[in-house]
């Protein structure tokens, strides 16, 4: 299998975390989408990543369902089997990427006006929904147990991506997020290499 995907992305950062979990095969090709490559527009009409190619020519997006082929894929390994649990796990992975679509739209916002156009009152709004989302999870912290599920990677891969993104902004009042990504790194050891990060 390949995963189309990008190291500053988070939602790349948790298909590639939940792939070395399970200890699957897979090649990952970075690419650029602001270039739109032909493999990833050919194999995603969105242009978007991450993206799977499977070994039988499939192509699978977007993150989510990556997730859950590759829980399909390992034998129901990736989110709980109990449905009351395994709901909980499915409603922290939509809460993180909703944060990370907004951290993701006031980069872009930034990054693609020029800055006498930049919307300050969007990204604002969009701020504000993001730290609503990290306020909610302070309190509402998920336990790391034996086994990781994919809504422990999506708060992994949100957390990194603020590391990243925002340093400074977010951190003086959410210091349970930190003691639990720390947490995290305990218990996965390639949450340093595989969060988002530049060139990583």
């Amino acid at each position: 299998m390949k995963i189309l995907c990008a190291p500053t992305s988070p939602y790349s950062s948790k298909v590639r975390m939940a792939a070395r979990y399970l200890e699957l095969d897979v090649i990952e090709i970075r690419v650029d989408t602001n270039t739109g490559p032909a493999i990833l527009v050919d194999n995603n009409p969105l242009g978007k990543i991450p993206t799977l190619l499977t070994d039988d020519g499939q192509s699978i997006f977007d993150s989510v369902a990556i997730m859950h082929y590759f829980d399909r894929l390992k034998g129901k390994k990736l989110y709980p089997s109990k449905n009351g649990k395994r709901t909980e796990a499915e409603i922290l992975e939509a809460l993180c990427d909703g944060i990370c679509d907004c951290l993701l739209a006031i980069v872009y916002e930034r990054r693609f006006r020029d800055e006498e156009k930049v919307h300050q009152p969007w990204i604002d709004r969009q701020w504000k929904k993001a730290v609503s989302g990290l306020n909610h999870l302070s309190v509402h912290l998920p336990k790391i147990g034996k086994r990781l599920h994919g809504g422990h990677f999506a708060l992994a891969a949100t957390l990194g991506y603020l590391e990243l993104r925002f340093k400074g902004q977010w951190e003086a009042d959410h210091s349970e997020l930190i003691a639990w990504g720390r947490e995290f790194q305990r218990k996965f050891a390639a949450y340093g290499e595989l969060k988002a990060q530049v060139g990583g």
